[in-house]
């Protein structure tokens, strides 16, 4: 009876997935949405069955999406179904939301190595240099935009530091990488939740963000990072795109972390919803202050234990 349900739910949530997957290829207006959504269906197998049957499900919705679509497109079922995969078998260990988010991410940044590995050496495409050529071609055709409207302030020196910063961005690529994973583990699994409360009856949700914070290792972490930007490294050695990635990962963290504190503070002072929200839409709009000061907050909270201090105050 078992092995039966298991057979009917692989099926109905292959064809599920290959309706999104069709969607996601041919209807323009809503292929992100569908994109976000592909995870969900390996996510509700992986937690009813674990990762064993998950993985046959992928080999079978992989072959499909081949015929169906084409070949190039192997590598987004793969990308969606070890995430997918890694975030349905820690709901089916019964893992807390923070740790089915985290082996979530960590199958989307597998996904995503498979997806640059895949494509350089399969279709002889290296995605790296592709991105920067799209780099290099935007800012060619904004100076020429600015050059035919008359807008050509712009010193060569000052044109030569924007196209280096810009440069960063190939460089910053595991970071990208990293906040992707986590973008499509967060809105998969919370997709997710609902689809399985509604369906099994279960009641399964994140807890409250004021409640997340980062073990205490991270500030060894991000300090490590930082003091090695102190140094003289090789721009171009490895050492150096390693520090920094790090250092910009750990700093989102942090501001992460602060973020969460602030929620805290607000919530055990019974203070307005109003002042976590100004600090969230103040950071968005003004980064290069409040970015830097959510972040030293966080790294206050995480270091120094405030939440702890604000309830000893309590009691």
């Amino acid at each position: 009876m078992n092995q039966s349900r298991q057979l009917t739910d692989g099926a109905l949530l292959t064809a599920v997935f290959m309706i999104l997957m069709l969607i996601a290829t041919f209807v323009p207006v809503i292929t992100l949405i569908a994109t976000f959504l592909l995870p969900v269906p390996f996510i509700i197998f992986a937690s009813r069955y674990d990762w064993k049957p998950a993985i046959i499900m992928l080999i079978v919705v992989s072959v499909l999406s081949s015929l169906l679509t084409t070949i190039f497109s192997l590598p987004i079922p793969v990308l969606m179904g070890i995430g997918g995969i890694l975030s349905g078998s820690a709901l089916y260990r019964k893992f807390s939301a923070y740790e089915v988010l985290a082996r979530g991410t960590i199958g989307f940044v597998i996904g995503f190595v498979f997806v640059f590995v895949f494509s350089q050496y399969v279709f002889q495409v290296n995605l790296v240099n592709e991105i920067d050529n799209m780099i290099q071609q935007s800012l060619t055709t904004s100076q020429d935009l600015m050059n035919q409207l008359g807008m050509n302030e712009l010193t060569e020196k000052q044109m030569t530091m924007i196209t280096e910063q810009f440069g960063m961005l190939t460089e910053l690529l595991p970071v990208f990488i990293a906040i992707a994973s986590l973008l499509f583990a967060f809105v998969s699994q919370w997709v997710s939740y609902k689809v399985i409360n509604r369906i099994d009856r279960q009641q399964l949700s994140f807890p409250p963000f004021r409640m997340l914070r980062f073990p205490v290792s991270l500030i060894w972490v991000y300090f490590f990072a930082l003091i090695m930007t102190f140094f003289d490294l090789d721009p171009d050695g490895m050492l150096f795109l390693a520090v920094h990635n790090i250092l910009m990962l750990t700093g989102i963290l942090m501001t992460l972390q602060g973020f969460s504190f602030i929620f805290y503070y607000a919530y055990a002072k019974q203070m307005s919803k109003a002042l976590p929200v100004a600090s969230v839409l103040l950071t968005i709009f003004i980064p290069f202050i409040f970015f830097y000061l959510v972040r030293l907050l966080g790294i206050i909270d995480l270091g120094f234990s405030l939440r702890d201090r604000l309830l000893n105050d309590k009691k």
